[in-house]
């Protein structure tokens, strides 16, 4: 029998909850490339930036659009993807599309 003096325990917070329930960086990684994959029906070259957020992570992941010969001026794609925080993915978006051997630039050009 308990007594209505003993203190409640405390429940833990929706940002607690979801904090514990996040996948790793390399689980959410190896997601990110798998669906993508799934979706465009294309493998992923490599995941460029990943970081968590407050839904999740959002990761841009790199793929080949176009395959040339030589593989320098192959047609490239940025993806950014959202991924909610057991990995599943939410949303992506295609961004630049730019050449291989193209590379980033200070100036943006």
């Amino acid at each position: 029998m308990t007594s209505d003096r003993e203190p409640k325990k405390a429940r833990p917070s929706s940002e607690q909850a979801s904090a514990e329930e996040r996948v790793s960086a390399p689980a959410a990684m190896r997601s990110a490339l798998e669906q993508l994959s799934e979706l465009l029906g294309r493998v992923p070259e490599s995941v460029s930036s990943l970081k968590p957020t407050e839904q999740g992570w959002e990761a841009e992941v790199e793929v080949v659009e176009l395959e040339r010969i030589p593989e320098t001026t192959s047609v490239m794609a940025s993806y950014q993807v959202v991924l909610d925080p057991a990995g599943k993915l939410l949303a992506y978006e295609r961004g630049r599309r730019y050449t291989r051997s193209q590379i980033d630039r200070a100036d943006g050009r």
